[in-house]
């Protein structure tokens, strides 16, 4: 018995339209007026650094403070973990309950980091959130900036499991373009970054002759009403 070729030989057809979730909120932006806290910072670090061998954690080749900078980064730490905070709980959500009906608490620290230092492939377990200040770049010029090196890049948690299967495989997203699995972010003076903080990021190899300085947060939120 023949079938009708007519519905073998025309492939089917569907309209699809790619759409994006399970989102990954990273707020990125720079401080106002922000110079004087910045030197203030940029002071207490300094001074912080020669009485304090440091920690090693994800820095290779560059100083890591003990995360207690609130206890002696002076008004200047409490301003800036007050505005990570107030970002952080913009891109907050609690089921039954709201940011305000939580503590908020934040550990910080600094990082100077010399000519070829860099930071591990890393994230910060057991926190909401992460979040990073640049203070100095540690480079002089424009044309040194770009090629300054120390870039932070941000791993996409997904590609992992794709990899195993098939190196050259990406993902398209809803711009049509491939996503890679590692991004990285251009910084400058003064940005904040605050991203989840289960998410892998790390530091390029810094290339800049002078010392880069970033002060690096914690930022978690426990209810108001455990423990009474």
């Amino acid at each position: 018995m023949k079938t009708n070729s007519s519905t073998e030989n025309h492939a089917l057809r569907v309209k699809a339209q790619p759409i994006g979730i399970f989102e990954t909120p990273i707020a990125y932006g720079r401080l106002k007026d922000a110079d004087e806290v910045m030197k203030e910072l940029e002071v207490a670090i300094r001074k912080r650094k020669t009485i304090s061998k440091g920690l090693s954690r994800s820095n290779l080749g560059g100083w890591h403070s003990e995360s207690d900078m609130l206890e002696w980064g002076g008004p200047a730490a409490h301003r800036l973990a007050e505005a990570a905070i107030n970002i952080a709980k913009r891109m907050s959500y609690f089921e039954e309950s709201s940011a305000e009906d939580r503590r908020w608490l934040v550990r910080m620290w600094a990082n100077v980091t010399p000519e070829g230092g860099l930071n591990l492939l890393h994230s910060h377990p057991g926190n909401l959130w992460a979040a990073v200040l640049y203070i100095d770049m540690g480079h002089e010029t424009e044309q040194e900036s770009r090629n300054a090196g120390g870039s932070l890049y941000l791993e996409d948690p997904r590609f992992p499991m794709a990899a195993m299967r098939d190196t050259a495989f990406r993902m398209r997203g809803v711009d049509g373009q491939p996503q890679q699995y590692q991004t990285e972010i251009e910084l400058q003076r003064g940005n904040l970054i605050v991203f989840p903080a289960w998410l892998q990021h790390g530091v390029r190899p810094h290339t800049g002759k002078r010392d880069r300085i970033s002060v690096a947060m914690n930022i978690d939120a426990v209810r108001k009403d455990v423990g009474r």
